[in-house]
C-alpha cells in the first residue's frame, strides 16, 4: 500500500459520500465491481490505466492531477508543465468520446458552459504571463470538459463554446512551443484549426493558422511556417481591410514571416514584411490583443529587436530595444524583449547590461526565462570568458537562473 493510493482512495471515497453513492452504485456508474472500488477506496489497489482515471474523473468530479499527480510524469529536465499539457491533450482527445463502451457513464462537464467560456479567457491570461504551471493545471481539467460541452450544447452558446474551445487550445500551443515540444504544439494548434472550422468562425481558422506557424517553427520547418502564414495572410487580403481584427491577425502573420526570413538571413525579405506590419499597426493604430495576438506598435518593436539579432545587426537591436515602451505587453513579451536585449548587449561583452536585463526578465517571468533555450545558451557562453568568472552580480544571476521557478 503506498501513500499516494491511500490519499486518492480515500478522495474518491470523500467525493463519493458526498454523491450518496454506495461502493456499488459508484462502481456501476465507472464499470467496475463493487469490491474494485472497495480495494482503491482502502488504498490496496492502484489505480494504474489512464480509462479507469478518466472515468472516476467524470464521475468524482475530481481532476486528475489531484487523484493521481504521478500519473502525469515529467521528462528530466523538462518543465512539469510540458507533461501536464501533453496529459490535457490527452484527456481531451477523441479517444475520451470514441472508444466507449455500449452503457458505458456519458461524459460530463463539471462546470456550466458560461463558466468554461469565462475560464477559457483565464488561460490566455496565464499563458501572457508565462505562468506555466497554474497554466496546465487549469488546462487538465478544462479542455476536457470543453470539448464535452461542444458535444453536448446544441443552444446558443454553442458557438462561443466552439470559441472557447479553439482559444483554450491556442493557449496550449503557445506555450508548448515556448517549452520546445513542437509536436504537442502541432497537436494543439491542429485542434484549433478543427474546433475553428466546425464553428464557421474565419478569425478563428486564421488564429490557428498563427499558432501552427509558431509550432512549425518551434519544430524548426520552415518551409511549412511560411506556407502556412503566407496561405493565411492571402486568405486574410480579401476580408474588410478596415476591421481591427483582421488588421492584427494579418500582422501577426507578418511578423511571422518576417522572423521565418530573418532565421533564413534574407534581411530584404525579412524587413520587408516588418514594413508590412508597421503598416498594418499604424492603421489599426493601438496596442491591441486580438486572438491572443498582442499585435501593435509595441509588438512590432519587439519582433523587429528579435530580426536584427537574427539578421547580425546587434547595434540595431540595442538601439531598437532600448528606444522602446513595451510596458503595455503583456510580462511574456516584457521578458522576450529583455532577453533579446541581453543577447545583443551580450555581443559587445556589456557584462553589466547583460545581467541587468535578464534579471529585469526574470522578475517578470520566472518561467520563461529559466526554461528558455537562448537563456542558457547565453549563459553557457558567457560562463567561458574570464571577466563574467570574475563578476559577482553574474555569478548570483547563474545561481538565480539555475533554481527552479515558482509553479
Amino acid at each position: 500500500m503506498t501513500e499516494e493510493a491511500r490519499n486518492a482512495g480515500a478522495a474518491i471515497a470523500a467525493k463519493r459520500n458526498e454523491l450518496a453513492l454506495s461502493q456499488r452504485a459508484f462502481g456501476e456508474l465507472i464499470g467496475r465491481s463493487e469490491s474494485w472500488v472497495s480495494q482503491v477506496e482502502r488504498g490496496t489497489r492502484t489505480i494504474d490505466r489512464l480509462s479507469e482515471l478518466v472515468r472516476i474523473s467524470e464521475v468524482a468530479e475530481i481532476s486528475i492531477a489531484e487523484l493521481m499527480p504521478a500519473f502525469v510524469t515529467t521528462a528530466p529536465n523538462k518543465p512539469l508543465a510540458v507533461s501536464e499539457l501533453a496529459m490535457a491533450l490527452i484527456l481531451s482527445s477523441g479517444l475520451r468520446f470514441g472508444l466507449r463502451r455500449p452503457g458505458d457513464p456519458k461524459p460530463r462537464t463539471r462546470q456550466n458552459p458560461a463558466t468554461l467560456i469565462e475560464r477559457a479567457g483565464q488561460a490566455w491570461e496565464l499563458a501572457h504571463g508565462s505562468a506555466y504551471g497554474a497554466l496546465a493545471e487549469q488546462l487538465l481539467d478544462l479542455l476536457p470538459d470543453l470539448e464535452t460541452a461542444v458535444r453536448a450544447d446544441d443552444g446558443e452558446l454553442r458557438q462561443a463554446l466552439h470559441g472557447a474551445l479553439a482559444t483554450a487550445y491556442h493557449a496550449a500551443a503557445a506555450v508548448l512551443s515556448k517549452l520546445d515540444e513542437p509536436a504537442a504544439a502541432w497537436v494543439a494548434a491542429d485542434r484549433a484549426l478543427h474546433v475553428a472550422e466546425s464553428a464557421g468562425d474565419p478569425m478563428l481558422v486564421a488564429a490557428g493558422a498563427f499558432r501552427l506557424t509558431l509550432a512549425f517553427q518551434s519544430a524548426r520547418s520552415l518551409d511549412l511556417a511560411q506556407a502556412t502564414a503566407q496561405n493565411a495572410d492571402d486568405a486574410l487580403a480579401g476580408f474588410d481591410a478596415a476591421d481591427p481584427v483582421v488588421v492584427s491577425l494579418r500582422g501577426a502573420l507578418n511578423l511571422q514571416l518576417a522572423v521565418i526570413a530573418s532565421r533564413r538571413n534574407d534581411a530584404e525579405r525579412a524587413y520587408g514584411h516588418l514594413d508590412l506590419a508597421h503598416e498594418l499597426a499604424e492603421r489599426n493604430g493601438e496596442n491591441r490583443n486580438d486572438h491572443g495576438t498582442e499585435f501593435g506598435p509595441a509588438n512590432v518593436g519587439v519582433h523587429e529587436v528579435a530580426i536584427a539579432l537574427a539578421l547580425g545587426d546587434a547595434g540595431r537591436a540595442r538601439r531598437v530595444g532600448e528606444a522602446l515602451d513595451a510596458t503595455s505587453l503583456s510580462p511574456e513579451r516584457q521578458a522576450r524583449l529583455l532577453i533579446d536585449l541581453a543577447r545583443a548587449h551580450a555581443q559587445r561583452r556589456t557584462l553589466p547590461k547583460v545581467v541587468a536585463a535578464l534579471t529585469a526578465a526574470d522578475d517578470l517571468a520566472p518561467q520563461q526565462v529559466r526554461t528558455h533555450p537562448a537563456v542558457r545558451a547565453l549563459l553557457h557562453n558567457l560562463a567561458k570568458t574570464t571577466a563574467a568568472n570574475d563578476d559577482e552580480g553574474f555569478a548570483e544571476l547563474t545561481a538565480r537562473l539555475s533554481t527552479s521557478p515558482i509553479e
